[in-house]
């Protein structure tokens, strides 16, 4: 892949990356809030309790692919990145203009989901 491309992959993944963690900290600062309303009716709590479960499940679905963010631009400083990491053919730019931190191709892709890989 040639540096123009490798950097206009990078420069997407590190601003999808700022927005994640600023979607994370906001999350969790919701959460943190949910906690400190002083409700009394028991069902403003259990409310109040899913409403913190369900950011949180939200916050960890962030952190997966703030991980896989993480693990691309490490890829790209590797010179790996664009490349399936199991059957080292290069990824299509479709698969990556949709899912930059993507590191296997989507043949390999539906493998590793069918547990196959």
């Amino acid at each position: 892949m040639d540096k123009k491309r490798l950097e206009y992959y990078k420069k997407k993944l590190l601003t999808r990356r700022e927005e994640l963690m600023k979607t994370i900290a906001r999350t969790e600062e919701e959460g943190r809030q949910a906690d400190d309303d002083p409700t009394v009716d028991l069902a403003d709590k259990a409310a109040n309790s899913y409403t913190k479960e369900f950011l949180f499940g939200m916050t960890n679905t962030d952190r997966v692919i703030l991980n896989q963010i993480e693990a691309a631009l490490k890829r790209i400083a590797g010179d790996d990145y664009g490349v399936c990491a199991n059957c080292q053919e290069e990824l299509q730019q479709k698969r990556l203009e949709a899912v930059p931190w993507a590191k296997h191709c989507i043949s390999c892709q539906e493998k590793a989901e069918k547990g196959q890989l």
